[in-house]
């Protein structure tokens, strides 16, 4: 059999130049994305340039279009903005100016443009790729470059990326700065709550979105707000009367404060803008709370990007470099994008295409359509608040008369609480009765179970750790007490959120319901697990804030070394066994090395990353940061390859260690985690009820089918409920990994940005995916 796999060694760039810029408007991640085109580029043997000042450098020619080195990135991955500048350019619109950026890219033989920045910007670039060989034909007659070098340029590529904070652009799931600003948000919500707990205030926060809720959108589901308005969803008439009335409903429930969210660009229905100031006047007149605005501006540009866009925009830089030494000139424009947790490249101008017919949809008043063009990411962030927002009263619910307990089980990830609040509500709203379980399954046969109503669970969305408290106790040591407590309170379904102990405990009921009839019931399980370790999903609750809190520590450190050079970090990260937060995190800090359990390594590989630190403090670059995790190798411990870097490197550099340790595991959960969490619990809680409705027989519910105990999990590009017991085969149990982990293929990523000659498959690449047009009903996206 042949092997059809495509590798990055076939691949090269010799001969080609490359340019990049940035373009319209900054957004955080920016840097890491021209850091890996840059590094990219290098290493494929292509020449890179810089155009600076986004079009307007690219008109002006001279030295704001400079060859890049591979030390001219360095240190950029950490900070937010774009370091080459960017600018509103008029003159690239007109005719003229475009003949000019043309004459400029022709004598620097550029013919590949990698293009950072929003829908105009691309736009912009996809119409200077059409008019290329008509503009080259005006530079030959008119004497300002040769026949011979039309012929040679005779193709202009380009490949987008999205750099936008508003998450505006259709066809991809994130735009590059669209985490960062989330982040921005949450820090400045989580500090506004407790001040407004303080004062029992009301705060009326307006963030960015001229066109786009997304910011708006999914910051009100990271916290929980009371009410949210956003551009492409204008509220109903009467809704002030509403949304009064929800907000003195949530005080007579006890809470002491309210959040209100306001996109910039929202408008009613018959497009008046609502301004923060508006609702703030209104909340005044009709209910009298004590009302403040907070308008975030541009707060939610800057910062340094988070790890979520760290690693988004290197995955996409190096993706874009693939795609342009593989284009013809038949190949149209075209945009690397996200899809899940995919890389893919679509066709720039679809794209461009959809996302102006969003724009036309809210402008022709087809507001649902609108929500469906934005699409499936979209789509169902907008259910899940709805679901979450609307607390009816309880003479509305449907009753169903079904018990549904909820319970964590391992260590603490942050997250989890966001998951629990999203499932307590939704069961309520599904009319189910809800039990929180303390201390896992060790609270669980103590019978530390108690009914919990909405208002119970105000507030949780920004708590870190686990609130309901979590053991790692598996039930099969008291599995006769369980199954009492289970009968007890007549539990007929469990929902429960944790890591690896989870999944062994979901196991373990499964193999029980033989002997114990009280565990026939649905049962599901969410991943939450900082270690990201569990089979059937690609992430795990709690795993993004970790990853934050590595990075930011690893900033610090890289920080410190800038004063006294010369000097190599050794820094240990946990995940048992896993290697994702020491790869995942290495990707997004910039590291040199980072060492895996799951790829082995000798002391001829220790000796070769030595050799490579060496060189590299003969350039400017002169520190280094090697991330170990925990459990890599048995003998090859933190101390043992701080002491062989010591002694190797004496003379050249000193080394320092760091043991991260537990503040891995605290913090407030970070915007991913609390949406990723909310979503899935939603989903899961809705699965309960369709379970609990199909296993109903003769009045009571009676499960014992493989497919009524599963794990709900982030699979590629959807949400996939897989039954526990199949994902035994995938798991193994010695070291509590998965068996084939996706992020594996992101290791060659980390070499290569690191000047290491690697292997790096890249078949999964390459493939131009076309926009698919939203169907009425596909819920499988997160």
């Amino acid at each position: 059999m042949t092997d059809s796999r495509k590798f990055i060694e076939n691949l090269s760039g010799a001969g080609k130049s490359i340019g990049v810029l940035t373009s319209g408007g900054d957004a955080q991640g920016m840097n890491a994305a021209v850091r890996a085109v840059v590094r990219m580029g290098i290493y494929v043997g292509a020449k890179v340039y810089f155009v600076h000042e986004g079009y307007q450098g690219m008109v002006d020619g001279g030295d704001n279009i400079k060859e890049a080195s591979w030390e001219s990135v360095s240190s950029m991955l950490q900070v937010g903005g774009t370091v080459i500048g960017s600018a509103r350019c008029k003159d690239f619109r007109t005719h003229e100016g475009r003949l000019r950026a043309a004459l400029n890219l022709v004598q620097r033989g550029i013919t590949n443009l990698c293009v950072i920045g929003g829908d105009g910007s691309l736009t912009g670039a996809n119409l200077f790729r059409e008019e290329w060989s008509g503009l080259l034909d005006e530079l030959v007659q008119s004497g300002q470059i040769t026949e011979e070098a039309s012929q040679t340029h005779s193709t202009l590529h380009i490949v987008g990326m999205v750099g936008s904070i508003d998450n505006d652009f259709c066809g991809t799931d994130m735009t590059i700065g669209t985490d960062s600003a989330l982040h921005r948000i949450i820090e400045v919500v989580d500090a506004i709550m407790t001040t407004a707990q303080s004062h029992q205030r009301t705060f009326v926060l307006e963030v960015m979105g001229r066109h786009c809720g997304y910011l708006a959108l999914v910051s009100a589901l990271a916290c929980g707000a009371d009410w949210v308005l956003i551009p492409e969803m204008p509220p109903k008439d009467g809704w002030e009367e509403q949304m009064c009335h929800k907000l003195s409903e949530s005080r007579l429930r006890g809470s002491r404060l309210n959040i209100i969210i306001v996109a910039e660009g929202a408008t009613d229905r018959n497009g008046n803008p609502i301004s923060s100031n508006e609702v703030k006047d209104l909340v005044v007149r009709c209910l009298g709370f004590d009302t403040r605005v907070t308008i975030l501006g541009h707060v939610q540009r800057g910062g340094t990007p988070s790890a979520f866009d760290r690693i988004l925009a290197s995955r996409m830089g190096v993706e874009a470099v693939l795609a342009l030494l593989e284009a013809s000139p038949g190949t149209p424009a075209c945009v690397v994008s996200l899809c899940g947790n995919q890389a893919v490249r679509v066709p720039l101008m679809e794209c461009v295409q959809m996302t102006q017919e969003v724009q036309k949809a809210m402008d022709e008043k087809r507001f649902a359509e609108a929500v469906k063009l934005r699409g499936r990411s979209f789509e169902n962030n907008l259910n899940t608040y709805k679901l979450l927002s609307h607390h009816k009263i309880d003479t509305e619910l449907p009753n169903s008369s079904f018990n549904v307990a909820v319970l964590n089980v391992g260590a603490p990830a942050a997250g989890m609480n966001a998951a629990v609040r999203s499932a307590i509500r939704v069961g309520i709203t599904e009319g189910h009765t809800m039990f929180a379980v303390s201390d896992g399954f060790e609270g669980f046969y103590k019978g530390q179970i108690k009914e919990i109503k909405w208002g119970d669970v105000g507030g949780w969305t920004g708590q870190g750790g686990s609130l309901l408290g979590t053991k790692r106790t598996l039930p099969a040591k008291h599995i006769g007490k369980i199954a009492e407590q289970m009968s007890i309170h007549n539990i007929n379904a469990l929902l429960v959120i944790g890591g690896f102990e989870a999944f062994e405990s979901l196991l373990q009921l499964v193999d029980a319901r033989s002997s114990y009839e009280e565990f026939c019931v649905p049962m599901c399980m969410l991943p939450a697990t900082i270690s990201n370790n569990v089979a059937g999903t690609d992430f795990s609750i709690g795993a993004d804030t970790s990853l934050n809190a590595i990075v930011e520590t690893c900033d610090r450190i890289k920080q410190s070394a800038s004063g006294t050079k010369r000097r190599v970090f050794i820094i240990e990260t946990m995940g048992g066994y896993c290697g994702y937060l020491a790869t995942v995190g290495g990707l997004a800090a910039g590291a040199d090395a980072a060492y895996i359990y799951e790829e082995p390594f000798d002391i001829r590989d220790l000796q070769s990353n030595v050799e490579h630190l060496t060189e590299k403090m003969k350039t400017s670059i002169q520190r280094g940061l090697v991330l170990r995790n925990e459990n890599c190798s048995e003998n090859y411990t933190t101390d043992f390859i701080y002491q062989l870097y010591t002694e190797e490197g004496k003379g050249v550099f000193d080394c320092r260690k760091n043991v991260l340790g537990h503040m891995q595991q605290g913090g407030a959960p970070s915007p991913f985690d609390r949406n990723f969490g909310t979503k899935i619990a939603a989903k899961a809680m809705q699965w309960i009820s369709k379970k609990l409705k199909e296993f109903y027989r003769e009045g009571r519910v009676f499960a014992n089918t493989e497919d009524s105990a599963c794990l709900l999990g982030m699979r590629r590009r959807a949400l996939v409920f897989q039954p526990v017991v199949q994902l035994k085969d995938e798991t193994d149990f010695v070291h509590r990994i998965p068996k084939e982990q996706w992020w594996l293929r992101l290791r060659p990523l980390m070499k290569i940005l690191a000047k290491y000659k690697t292997s790096y498959d890249v078949s999964d690449a390459g493939q131009l995916e076309h926009i698919v047009r939203p169907r009425a009903k596909d819920s499988s996206a997160i």
